[in-house]
Order: structure tokens, then C-alpha cells, then sequence
């Protein structure tokens, strides 16, 4: 049971970065200038800077959750969403 876990460890720790990098890849294929030519520099830097900034919304979806770690729904998590965006 052990070898088990140990093996489902070792292979979600190297599934997350994987994940990370296929939203930077995205990212970085968005960074064109408003002609459709691709972006160089601190333009593009700034590009997938922006990019990345914008999946951030989910983390306040993933926060809403109720004293007991259980999911909020509702009006309940509509101003849990509302007020962790307000505070960024």
C-alpha cells in the first residue's frame, strides 16, 4: 500500500508543473501585436505577465469554501467569490 502511494506521489508531482508550463505555452502563443506579428521584449513579457494575471479568478473560486474546509454555493459564494476579487 505504501509502494502505491509512494508511486502516486512521485507521479502528480511531476503532472502539476506540466500544467503550469502548458498555461505559460498558451500564453505566450497570445502574445502577437494587434498586426498578428509576434511580440519581443518586455512587450511580450508583459503580455504573458497579463495572461497569466487573468486565470487567476479561479483561486477566489477555489477559496469559497465554508469554516468546515466544505464548498459554498450560492448567494453564499457569490460574495465569498466577490470579495476575495475586491481585495486584489
Amino acid at each position: 500500500m505504501k509502494k502505491i502511494i509512494i508511486a502516486l506521489s512521485i507521479a502528480l508531482s511531476f503532472a502539476v508543473p506540466t500544467y503550469a508550463f502548458a498555461d505559460q505555452a498558451a500564453c505566450e502563443a497570445k502574445a502577437v501585436s494587434k498586426e498578428g506579428k509576434p511580440l519581443y521584449g518586455a512587450a511580450k513579457d508583459a503580455s504573458i505577465k497579463k495572461c497569466m494575471g487573468d486565470a487567476k479568478p479561479n483561486d477566489c473560486e477555489a477559496k469559497a469554501v465554508s469554516k468546515e474546509g466544505k464548498p459554498l454555493y450560492g448567494a453564499a459564494k457569490a460574495a465569498s467569490i466577490k470579495k476575495c476579487e475586491g481585495a486584489k
